[in-house]
């Protein structure tokens, strides 16, 4: 029987990147939160411990199946910015990377049901963040597309204030869909 991967995510994002790259999966998502970092937490070992924790609650419900499990958050410097919780936290955020180059940090982990296997790792890309008119930043706020992404923005939302200058596109959406596909090649029969 062929094995099953299970996206551990409600993410319309990640599973349209999914479906885009031509693999076939199910939706279970983890309802694990993502609590504040706490001062000096690294943003790869929160993404890649929260990825982990994510795959982990998946699997220990599964009897079988690949869990894909994924958690970005958005760093400038050392502080780690996740998703805005309202929009006064959105302008915030939105205020820390203006005119700066922002971490965009997944950590991606696949963990096999059933078997407590797993494998992670963590992938990085930098946007860059133009300085915005008080009414461009206003306009934003009041246009909500910052609710439910990390540093209150969305790259894949074509906003024009924001540009990848290294890495990868789809990491910055949300899953790396390169880094992905070199791991799922230890699993041969997950195949597009």
């Amino acid at each position: 029987m062929k094995p099953t991967l299970i996206l551990a995510s409600a993410s319309p994002r990640r599973q349209q990147l999914l479906a885009e790259a031509g693999y076939a999966f199910e939706v279970d998502p983890s309802d694990v939160a993502e609590p504040e970092p706490g001062a000096g937490t690294s943003p790869w070992q929160y993404a890649a411990d929260l990825a982990w924790r994510k795959a982990m609650v998946v699997a220990r419900r599964r009897q079988a199946g690949l869990i894909l499990a994924a958690d970005t958050v958005c760093a400038v410097g050392s502080q780690i910015l996740n998703k805005p919780l309202d929009q006064a936290d959105a302008q915030r955020m939105i205020r820390l990377q203006e005119g700066h180059d922002t971490d965009v940090v997944t950590g991606l982990c696949l963990y096999r049901a059933g078997r407590d296997e797993w494998i992670g790792t963590v992938e990085r890309s930098v946007v860059r963040f133009r300085p915005l008119s008080d009414a461009e930043r206003t306009d934003y706020l009041r246009s909500n597309r910052w609710a439910g992404k990390s540093g209150g923005y969305g790259v894949q939302d074509n906003d024009p204030f924001v540009s990848v200058v290294r890495g990868s596109f789809s990491n910055v959406v949300g899953l790396p869909m390169e880094r992905l596909a070199l791991l799922l090649r230890i699993y041969p029969e997950i195949t597009v």
